[in-house]
């Protein structure tokens, strides 16, 4: 019996959803939230608690969370593709497109 993958899309507006369980690249996730329950297929490896987009993003448009702007896609993002630091910009923070993707520690700090 294979688990159910779940992306939990917030408010109607948004273009992004959040992974509620870890997914493989390929992996075929549920979208749910606001009266929707479609399938996307994602396109990496992601952790519960990232964001895959919901529908394609150009870059320069928003990421909208929460109904919600919360960032700026710096490339093109396609449905079902991981939403982090590698792709969008913080609206708050100008340095948040320069953190390690995987830390999000800053880049220039050295760790011995």
């Amino acid at each position: 019996m294979s688990t159910v993958r779940i992306l939990f899309q917030i408010h109607e507006r948004d273009n992004v959803g959040t992974l509620l369980h870890d997914v493989a690249a390929g992996a075929e996730v549920l979208h749910r939230g606001e009266g929707s329950s479609r399938t996307l297929q994602a396109g990496q490896s992601v952790k519960s608690g990232h964001k895959l987009a919901l529908c394609s993003i150009a870059c320069g448009q928003p990421i909208i969370k929460y109904g919600v702007p919360i960032g700026i896609a710096t490339a093109p993002i396609q449905a079902g593709e991981w939403v982090h630091l590698h792709n969008c910009a913080s609206r708050y923070d100008q340095k948040s497109s320069h953190l390690d993707v995987d830390s999000g520690a800053p880049k220039e700090t050295r760790y011995a």
